[in-house]
């Protein structure tokens, strides 16, 4: 096999990158806490991983971390 017709290897392919997001919630008693959501693949995503970690919100708001 030649050098022309290896594949590429797997360290050289880019890996797609999820993005990250930070989730700001206000509980019924209001108090309030900081998420950081590394595994949700949209923002939907995230905002369902939130609400079934915490429960009960009176506010949430999410964004995209840069």
């Amino acid at each position: 096999m030649t050098a022309a017709q290896r594949k590429p290897s797997r360290s050289r392919t880019a890996a797609k990158v999820r993005p990250e997001y930070i989730a700001a919630v206000r509980y019924p008693d209001g108090s309030r806490d900081l998420f950081h959501v590394r595994n949700a693949d949209s923002l939907a995503d995230a905002r369902e991983m939130v609400l079934l970690e915490v429960g009960d919100v009176r506010s949430l708001l999410l964004a995209r971390r840069h």
